[in-house]
């Protein structure tokens, strides 16, 4: 499919209130074949998530290390996650202690999911997400791993006003940059 085809069809799905502000942008070079160009979201005609470039506004974690350390970063635990950790612990850890084990095994599993999905954008990347995109049910684009399905979902007119509210405690688990477009869309709500 061709990018201004493709362009159309995303923002045909946009939410009303974030037509004209949110936009897709790409460009590329007629006489550099060694050059596919760059793909970008703007918000508000700022370039907000350049798919090639680490200096815009948004975290971009260097390693897993850096997502580990993030005070920014807010893992919820669950009372399943702790009870495994007793079991596993075989009840000879102190309760508070548990908590602590219980997000960090969580956190370490976050990191690595994050580090994979940061690495694969791209430009060739965002095409092929935007077309899975179209093709693919919105719970699937929310519930995936896929930065580009997140945020292209969280925009989509069909995720309504109370799914969108209902969403926070996921949202505290997804890369700054899905949290970004999250927030930008609930201060439209």
């Amino acid at each position: 499919m061709s990018w201004s085809k493709l362009k159309q069809q995303l923002e045909s799905f946009l939410s009303p209130a974030l037509v004209g502000k949110v936009e897709y942008r790409a460009t590329s070079y007629r006489y550099s074949p060694d050059k596919s160009g760059d793909c970008y979201i703007t918000v508000d005609k700022k370039n907000v998530l350049n798919m090639n470039d680490r200096t815009t506004s948004i975290r971009w974690y260097q390693t897993e290390q850096e997502i580990k350390s993030d005070p920014d970063l807010q893992i919820p635990v669950s009372n399943e996650e702790i009870e495994a950790v007793r079991i596993d612990t075989k009840g000879t850890v102190p309760e508070d202690r548990l908590i602590v084990i219980a997000r960090s095994r969580k956190i370490s599993g976050l990191a690595k999911d994050l580090m994979s999905a940061q690495t694969s954008l791209s430009k060739s990347n965002f095409a092929v997400a935007a077309t899975k995109f179209l093709s693919t049910s919105i719970e699937e684009s929310i519930e995936g791993n896929d930065i580009l399905l997140n945020i292209l979902a969280l925009v989509d007119r069909r995720v309504g006003k109370k799914r969108i509210l209902n969403m926070s405690e996921q949202m505290k688990l997804k890369h700054p940059i899905v949290q970004y477009f999250y927030e930008l869309r609930r201060s439209t709500l």
